[in-house]
């Protein structure tokens, strides 16, 4: 299939943050992402940041930072991130414990996932859930 190596997604959110580094401290610390890499200009702006939750990745940058995508980013909304997670108790209560905006609980779904909603510092909404969808592959 074109577009995947190796098992890596071919699916990567990107988001823009007015306070990139305030929100992947956020993203590690409430919603348990890990760090891979961030790359930062000589004035402390983030470039490029790439975060891991379990086999997938989100990357981020500055907003205000200059280039066609912070142009095109410039307006638009908040955007909406589903995150699979193996134990949904946990992940919302690790959200809870660092100050998260949880918009819903750890709910039953009809379709049978478990799943819970929260805002980041800027507005994105994040759901965590263990519906997995079957993409084919």
């Amino acid at each position: 299939m074109a577009g995947t190596d190796g098992g890596r997604p071919s699916i990567y959110p990107t988001l823009l943050y007015a306070d990139a580094k305030k929100a992947i401290r956020q993203l590690t610390d409430a919603f348990g992402f890990t760090e891979l890499s961030v790359y930062e200009g000589e004035d402390g702006t983030v470039l490029h940041a790439e975060l891991a939750q379990g086999n997938g990745a989100v990357m981020l940058g500055s907003k205000g930072r200059g280039g066609v995508f912070d142009a095109a980013m410039k307006d638009a909304g908040p955007a909406g991130v589903y995150v699979v997670v193996a134990d949904v108790d946990a992940h919302h209560q690790q959200a809870v414990d660092h100050g998260a905006e949880i918009l819903m609980p750890p709910t039953d779904q009809d379709y049978g996932s478990r799943d819970y909603m929260a805002r980041d510092l800027e507005g994105n909404i994040w759901s965590f859930g263990t519906y997995t969808p079957e993409t084919g592959a």
